[in-house]
């Protein structure tokens, strides 16, 4: 038991007072931000079945015509205005200054990727609608008639959301505007992947006891899903390809040179010249080769880290044998990811995670998650690659499910939609991939201060996907900004990264198709990294890793240059009362 003199326990009380701060009384911006979300939610229709938020609707599809997304622009015109009008909130790391800091970061972002006009050239593997709308039916709810007759409004609006996507890349043909044609020549088959007695639109009506809605949700699929989907595929053999462009830069579509800057800018949250991205990756790379040649001198004999990062893909001692195989490696080593993060997080998210494999559609992706239910009784979902397995490495499998699932995307996106009214719901559904890639390339190297690596060929894996993150940054400013060729591409990740071939080949068309979109994973990992070893070196024996992480991931996806303001103010102005305040 503790006692404490009058006086001392007169300051804590006063400390722990301050630390039970009354809720907020609404403000302009607080009611900005509830206009907002309200108004994003019904032109996202999807969200709330992503999320599963209560009081949702499930029965629309987001429009997606152009004439709709002008119209969604003017809003977030008129939004913006408005916020600008508005004091910027000078009380660092309230709960108005982080909404205004992520309505601003969202609404700036937006106008300012405009001039891509993505919705008229997004066809590619990576980029096109069937690789993310399908999924949305595998957790669409069924449990009441309700809820079902709802899922057959959705369903019937899903051939004029195919057409309406044949008619904006018709426009951009038009325009002048187009993806790369390497990127799109699988697209035909993925969709056509769609159609058949496993098709994921079935899925709600195999899910579903009700006969009725059951054959009522076939009638859909068989007379106006699977047409439409036959249109898509048929347009895009015999229209599209045959007029996408064969270059590969961003700059080749109109606007193309001020398009690659604001999307750079729009994923990572922070602007950086090309020139300087592409510089840092060549020095992370060197950097990353040094530490896989210590592993491989103290455990491997020595070599070439090059002719090694091949091996591990190609010599059936570091290979699966079969698709089955590899989806229990990571599925076996969650449960121990899953016990070892109180030792660094004092907050830990309710909802559990899945492993499952890629559908065939999607099965050209290298891993993704899928997010929880904001109640947390939803896990969420880590798909993941099985193709291949005899070129698949087993080193890689580690570093990849701790990025997608404890302790990167799951948890830190889970936290989030969780944090309930500690921060304004915006919060919670917000997301940047400066902050949220950055979180997940960081928890790799967490997951190694855990323990989370038992071997040495694991270590190996969890190198070779940081150095490909690494060579991310020296490919993408190469493709957009240098006029590198595919295949020198291909050949540098081949020799900087272990990294199974197919997946490199289909990474390639990623950074081809999503310009931009790669390089925030490094550059969000060295802030964060940044940050950490500013409060070790400030902090000293007193620096908390648990308190660390749960303030980083306290307020949600802040974009980077927010997240260092606030820790700094934090470190700097607040430690006694952070302290205290979590006892």
């Amino acid at each position: 038991m503790l006692f404490l003199r009058p006086l001392s326990a007169l300051i804590t009380a006063t400390i722990l007072t301050a630390c039970a701060e009354p809720a907020p009384l609404p403000s302009a911006i607080e009611q900005l931000a509830d206009e907002y979300l309200e108004a994003w939610m019904q032109e996202d229709a999807l969200m709330g079945t992503y999320y599963a938020i209560e009081g949702s609707r499930h029965d629309e599809l987001p429009d997606n015509s152009l004439a709709g997304l002008a119209a969604w622009q003017e809003k977030e015109d008129a939004w913006l205005a408005r916020l600008e009008g508005i004091p910027t909130p000078t009380e660092i790391g309230s709960r108005d200054w982080v909404t205004y800091g992520l309505l601003k970061e969202q609404l700036e972002s937006a106008a300012s990727t405009r001039i891509c006009r993505d919705e008229l050239w997004a066809a590619s593997t990576t980029t096109s609608w069937h690789t993310w709308i399908p999924f949305i039916f595998d957790i669409q709810p069924l449990e009441t008639p309700e809820l079902r007759a709802q899922a057959l409004t959705r369903f019937a609006a899903m051939d004029t959301y195919i057409d309406n996507e044949i008619d904006n890349l018709r426009e951009g043909l038009r325009l002048g505007y187009s993806a790369p044609r390497v990127t799109v020549e699988a697209v035909p088959a993925q969709v056509r992947s769609l159609i058949g007695p496993d098709s994921i639109f079935l899925g709600p009506a195999l899910r579903s006891d009700d006969a009725a809605f059951s054959e009522a949700a076939e009638q859909i699929y068989h007379e106006e899903i699977a047409p439409a989907l036959n249109r898509f595929a048929d347009f895009i053999e015999t229209e599209y390809l045959i007029k996408a462009r064969e270059t590969l830069a961003v700059s080749d579509n109109p606007n193309g040179e001020a398009c690659y800057p604001a999307l750079v800018r729009g994923f990572v949250t922070v602007g950086v010249p090309a020139e300087e991205i592409h510089a840092v990756g060549l020095e992370q790379v060197a950097k990353i080769r040094e530490e896989i040649q210590v592993t491989l001198d103290e455990h491997f004999g020595g070599g070439d880290v090059s002719e090694f990062l091949r091996r591990v893909n190609e010599d059936p001692a570091f290979t699966f044998d079969t698709e089955e195989a590899v989806l229990q490696y990571s599925t076996d080593a969650l449960n121990a990811g899953k016990a070892a993060m109180p030792e660094a997080f004092g907050v830990l998210p309710k909802a559990d995670v899945l492993v499952k494999p890629y559908p065939e559609f999607a099965e050209s992706g290298s891993g993704e998650y899928h997010s929880s239910s904001e109640d947390g009784t939803r896990p969420g979902i880590f798909y993941i690659a099985v193709a291949d397995p005899t070129g698949r490495s087993i080193s890689n499998q580690l570093a990849t499910l701790h990025h997608e699932t404890f302790p990167g995307h799951h948890l830190q996106g889970a936290i989030a939609l969780e944090l309930g009214d500690q921060q304004h719901p915006l919060a919670r559904y917000l997301w940047n991939s400066g902050y949220g890639e950055g979180w997940a390339l960081y928890s790799e190297r967490l997951a190694d201060e855990l323990g989370l690596y038992p071997t040495p060929l694991d270590r190996i894996g969890l190198y070779s996907d940081q150095i490909a993150r690494a060579s991310r940054l020296v490919m993408d400013s190469g493709l957009h900004t240098l006029g590198w060729t595919r295949q020198q591409t291909v050949d540098y990740m081949m020799a900087n990264s272990g990294w199974a071939p197919v997946d490199i080949q289909n990474e390639i068309d990623r950074y081809i198709g999503w310009p931009g979109q790669a390089l925030a994973y490094k550059i969000g990992q060295m802030k964060m990294l940044e940050l950490r070893g500013e409060a070790e070196t400030a902090l000293g024996e007193d620096f908390d890793i648990r308190a660390f992480h749960d303030h980083m991931l306290g307020a949600g996806a802040l974009p980077l240059d927010i997240l260092a303001v606030s820790y700094t103010h934090l470190r700097a102005h607040e430690t006694l009362r952070y302290l205290v305040c979590r006892l």
